[in-house]
């Protein structure tokens, strides 16, 4: 399935026109589409978004995923890149699933684009295009909460001076934190006094215990954010950040399925 070719849409106008690679399987016209939100520093290619892919395909499910600017087969620099670029990026793969209901599947930063798009819908009467979000340790208002709030005044003196930081990474190289990456994520917040996010869909929250980078209680936070009842969290006592374990890929698959198979039922 990776091996072939991604697709490339131009997203932006002017000097932010950019080029965002995609890979759309659409199994079947009828069904809602699954539409992958990868993480920060995340792909396409990644163990979670190939495990989905393949189930999906398995199951005859439609499925959109693809790379931020900047990340995994599509250009960028991620010295200038933002929130609200990715966010763009986002809306603009939704609009590829015509008109069809779309369940966001967002993982970690994912999490959050897909909640600040399930809000930007809402407040352009089109929350409908939605019919459910499936977040996996949602890293809603990162920036902020996860990232500049807990660095030390002398990083953020460099961010202030130089306009990046080197971070240390678990995962793998440093990674650039730009002052214009936290500055412009102050306009996406929605835990900073926004009001609580009234979304009349189901939403399933799959959280580890062990997760270094987006504490439980972070997940706790979102669910009192959340003002409609069908919110289920779960929490995986000895799951980290990345859940992907085969146990963390197969809960991902049921938590999907379930999710699928309640808007079939709704839809009939």
């Amino acid at each position: 399935m990776d091996a072939d070719e991604p697709q490339f849409l131009e997203v932006g106008e002017g000097a932010k026109t950019r080029p965002v690679a995609y890979r759309f399987a659409d199994q079947n016209g009828r069904e809602a589409v699954l539409l992958w939100l990868p993480g920060f520093l995340a792909d396409m290619a990644g163990s979670k978004a190939v495990s989905l892919a393949t189930f999906a395909e398995a199951q005859g499910l439609p499925m959109l995923r693809f790379d931020y600017s900047g990340h995994g087969l599509s250009p960028g620099n991620m010295l200038e890149a933002t929130i609200g670029d990715w966010l763009e990026e986002a809306r603009a793969m939704l609009r590829l699933a015509g008109q069809r209901r779309v369940i966001l599947v967002g993982s970690s930063m994912g999490g959050w684009i897909a909640l600040l798009l399930a809000r930007q819908l809402q407040q352009e009467g089109e929350i409908e295009r939605l019919a459910g979000l499936v977040l996996l340790a949602p890293a809603f208002d990162m920036t902020e909460r996860l990232m500049w709030r807990k660095l030390s005044e002398k990083t953020k003196a460099i961010i202030e001076t130089e306009g990046v930081f080197y971070a240390p990474s678990l995962y793998g190289d440093p990674y650039p934190l730009t002052k214009r990456l936290i500055e412009e994520g102050r306009n996406h917040l929605i835990g900073e006094g926004a009001g609580p996010l009234a979304f009349d869909l189901p939403i399933r929250i799959l959280q580890g215990m062990e997760d270094p980078d987006v504490p439980w209680g972070h997940a706790l936070d979102l669910v009192d954010l959340l003002s409609n009842d069908d919110v289920v969290l779960t929490l995986i006592k000895d799951g980290d950040h990345r859940l992907s374990r085969p146990q963390d890929l197969r809960r991902l698959e049921l938590t999907v399925a379930a999710l699928v198979e309640k808007v079939r039922q709704a839809s009939t």
